[in-house]
């Protein structure tokens, strides 16, 4: 069996509020949802992303915040996305560096202190 890509599910005071700063600063596209529902789907390219409120949460006992990974094909790919969420005013928390594990990689926080890990290996590399 092949495991599809995960959904990972972000925790969000506001549905509404969220998706609002996932499509408005980092480029993301509403799919479907609201803070009245709970949840709301947004995507972009291969990614999905689920945000949810403390409501929809609460019974399954998710409510911290949380870090996803964005692995992307190339180092100019990172430094072009960060140079990208820099010029919309997303919350910067490090900028992009190689790392010795042979990452490059930045970080950025979403509104609720939910952390996006964008990277690319470069292990292989030559």
């Amino acid at each position: 069996m092949t495991f599809p890509a995960p959904v990972p599910e972000i925790p969000a005071a506001n549905v509404d509020k969220a998706a609002a700063y996932y499509v408005n600063t980092l480029g993301f596209t509403f799919d479907w949802g609201d803070d009245q529902g709970g949840i709301a789907g947004i995507s972009g390219g291969n990614c999905r992303l689920f945000i949810t409120n403390r409501s929809f949460r609460e019974p399954y006992g998710n409510i911290s915040a949380i870090l996803f990974w964005l692995n992307l094909n190339s180092k100019a790919e990172v430094d072009e996305l960060f140079a990208q969420w820099k010029a919309a005013n997303a919350k910067i928390v490090s900028g992009p560096e190689d790392k010795p594990w042979k990452l490059r990689e930045f970080i950025v926080a979403d509104l609720d202190g939910n952390l996006i890990r964008v990277f690319n290996d470069f292990r292989g590399a030559t």
